[in-house]
């Protein structure tokens, strides 16, 4: 990149994935999210809003 820092989000997950189904499971994990109120920073990228609007009812999503 050229100098500038990439902009990130702060994601916390709220709800547990058990029941949801195998894909929003695995969505959970592929964000970085283990366990409830387990808070992880991502990349704002087009593949991580993706994933992040997938799973957004299980989700706090914040600008950092």
């Amino acid at each position: 990149m050229s100098g500038k820092s990439a902009k990130k989000l702060r994601l916390t997950l709220l709800k547990s994935p058990f029941g949801t189904g195998k894909d929003h499971m695995a969505t959970v994990r592929g964000l970085g999210l283990r366990r409830l109120r387990h808070t992880v920073e991502v990349e704002d990228t087009p593949s991580m809003r993706g994933m992040i609007n997938k799973v957004n009812y299980m989700l706090k999503c914040e600008e950092i």
